[in-house]
């Protein structure tokens, strides 16, 4: 491989503040619409599948196959950035998701909608893996701490905000579950306007092959585990045929991808970099706050709609404390730390906080009072807020500016992955319970609880619904006390990070730096 950074390139390495401003807000808007579209359709998929008069399987479908299409292109996405010009795939990725969401609008087979949500999960696999990365090429470590919180902010109103809108705009007759997709185009069309006005980057020349058929087994092994984390439990035994056919051919092609990627000149996730001790923890640390968050927050929705017995768009509502908390916790976090160039003490709490979060929040049940239960939110918000954002900025700080991409790809693939198997993991966890909790209520007769089916507790009598909502409010504790371990663990990982001072060059400036210090040609090993 070869690469030469153009003169332009060093003249251009740098942008000032106005214009990091201006092409900031081009990247918010499209982390925005890539967090929408995978939160917006949590209320509105009954209705959706009722309307398409589509199965229960369909039901799963919709979800996963966005989930599937996201996670296993990350990587790609990441290691493209590393060769390409950042800003056209930046806006291939939101055009892909233009075309997904206007064919999702107008889907009228449940079979267009599960394609269209493909498209939309691979254009949001991009943004989630670019924007990051774009980020850290414009500005420097020191101060990306400021951005990163904002950055964390978008992403925190998205995840919990979605399945608010969802919510009213189902319940808006005039509206409808169609606008759960349409409502990202204006963002994503603003984005692409915004990015192309303002977003001035450097061409670098860089001679190098894709590795497709790394990429082909990566994302190939990546939707088989998925698959069976996301499916098992439900529409197949954990231990059954299904399962092992999933789990082996996983693994093989795993095996594979990591056998093509250790001798190709230019693979899609270079394995040196987890020679990185800091990308190594960071990356471990990603995936089990991945596990801890999606998993135990996915579910508090739920809870509030069957325990609670609130609507979809009051249980919304009563997600703000832990959505406040996260934005308020990762701005200041962020501000501090370019103030004061140190990062690791955040880490350290952002851990500490997390698990203290979860634990508060594995003794709710179903007479729970909202008033105790908002505070418990608030602080794993908190937690995950000081977590999330600076592992990236850990690991972006400690790497080549030409392995920025792969490793800003990587920690998102992996906290993607550690949300996908947390939340299959813990569902099983809160299956297992319901169905036990509800065959103490109502003994032998509720020998179907445990097959995943959600009751309509307007149907039920007031006996058999007080059952029910205390059922999963147990229940529901139980997923956040099984997930308290992994945050945990996301702990003792962020313990053993080296501090290292932040970079004051960006990432723009750091390569062009290296490509004058290196020969013309780069061996990889």
């Amino acid at each position: 491989m070869s690469a030469a950074v153009t003169p332009e390139a060093r003249v251009s390495s740098t942008m000032n503040h106005r214009q990091i401003i201006q092409a900031m807000s081009g990247l918010m808007a499209g982390m925005f619409v890539a967090i929408l579209a995978s939160t917006v359709v949590a209320n509105a998929l009954p209705r959706i599948i009722t309307d398409l008069h589509g199965s229960q399987s369909a039901y799963t479908w919709v979800v996963t196959a966005e989930l599937l299409a996201m996670t296993a292109t990350v990587p790609v996405w990441g290691k493209l950035s590393d060769l390409y010009d950042k800003k056209l795939l930046l806006q291939c990725s939101l055009s892909m998701f233009v075309v997904g969401s206007l064919v999702a609008g107008f889907s009228h087979s449940v079979t267009v909608l599960i394609i269209s949500r493909v498209l939309q999960g691979i254009g949001a696999g991009g943004l989630t893996a670019l924007a990051q990365v774009v980020m850290a090429s414009i500005i420097p470590p020191r101060e990306l701490g400021k951005f990163s919180g904002i950055f964390g902010a978008v992403f925190a109103v998205g995840t919990v905000a979605g399945p608010l809108i969802g919510g009213v705009l189902v319940d808006t007759s005039w509206l409808g579950w169609r606008w759960c997709f349409f409502i990202g185009v204006p963002f994503a069309l603003l984005a692409i306007f915004l990015l192309q006005k303002t977003l001035k980057l450097p061409v670098v020349r860089r001679e190098a092959k894709i590795d497709y058929l790394g990429a082909f087994l990566i994302m190939a092994g990546v939707s088989a585990l998925l698959l069976w984390v996301t499916l098992g439990g439900s529409k197949f035994d954990w231990v059954s045929g299904p399962s092992a056919a999933l789990v082996v051919g996983g693994a093989v092609l795993i095996a594979l991808a990591v056998l093509v990627e250790s001798k190709v000149q230019e693979p899609m996730i270079p394995l040196s970099i987890f020679r990185n001790r800091t990308v190594s923890l960071t990356t471990v640390a990603s995936f089990l706050v991945g596990v801890a968050m999606f998993g135990g927050t996915v579910f508090l929705s739920q809870y509030f709609q069957i325990s609670l017995g609130k609507s979809p768009t009051t249980a919304g509502l009563m997600s703000l404390p832990m959505i406040l908390g996260l934005m308020v916790s990762t701005t200041v976090a962020g501000q501090i730390i370019s103030r004061r160039g140190k990062w690791k003490a955040f880490l350290v709490a952002g851990g500490v906080i997390m698990t203290a979060g979860m634990c508060l929040l594995s003794t709710i049940g179903a007479g729970t009072s909202f008033l105790v239960i908002a505070p418990c939110m608030a602080v794993l918000g908190i937690g995950v807020g000081m977590l999330m954002q600076n592992l990236v900025l850990a690991a972006q700080n400690d790497v080549p500016a030409a392995e920025l991409g792969a490793a800003t790809s990587t920690l998102s693939f992996f906290r993607s992955l550690g949300g996908a198997v947390g939340t299959s993991a813990l569902g099983a966890v809160l299956s297992h319970r319901v169905a036990s909790e509800l065959e103490k209520g109502f003994g032998s007769s509720a020998s179907g609880g445990g097959d995943g089916a959600i009751p309509d507790l307007t149907t039920l009598p007031e006996s058999a619904r007080v059952i029910v909502e205390n059922a999963y409010g147990v229940a529901t504790g139980s997923v956040f006390l099984a997930g308290a371990p992994f945050a945990l663990l996301a702990l003792v990982a962020v313990l053993f990070v080296k501090e290292k001072p932040l970079k004051t060059k960006s990432g723009l400036e750091r390569l062009a730096e290296e490509g004058e210090q290196q020969p013309p040609t780069v061996p990889v090993h």
